[in-house]
């Protein structure tokens, strides 16, 4: 049952991993706090790919990237808004 224990704890960086979309970014807009995302699909979203536009949790996320960056992200929905609540740039 230990080794269970884990074999899980050990996988749950692998599913966190998982669980970020890819994308590249089309526009910033400091403005209205948005980024618009080129991306594959949203699977904790249950949405296929596509271009669309994020509310950005953090200010501070739309000074991280620029057009054209590829980005690993994942998106909620929150208040009734797609919102990005964690932002990798792909170095």
């Amino acid at each position: 049952m230990h080794a269970q224990m884990h074999a899980q704890h050990q996988a749950a960086p692998e599913q966190a991993a998982a669980e970020l979309s890819s994308g590249e970014v089309q526009k910033v807009d400091k403005d209205t706090g948005t980024l618009t995302i080129q991306h594959g699909p949203l699977v904790n979203l249950g949405m296929p790919g596509m271009t669309m536009v994020f509310k950005a949790r953090d200010a501070a996320m739309l000074g991280q990237v620029k057009v054209g960056d590829k980005i690993r992200f994942r998106a909620e929905q929150v208040n009734g808004a797609f919102t990005v609540t964690r932002l990798e740039p792909v170095r």
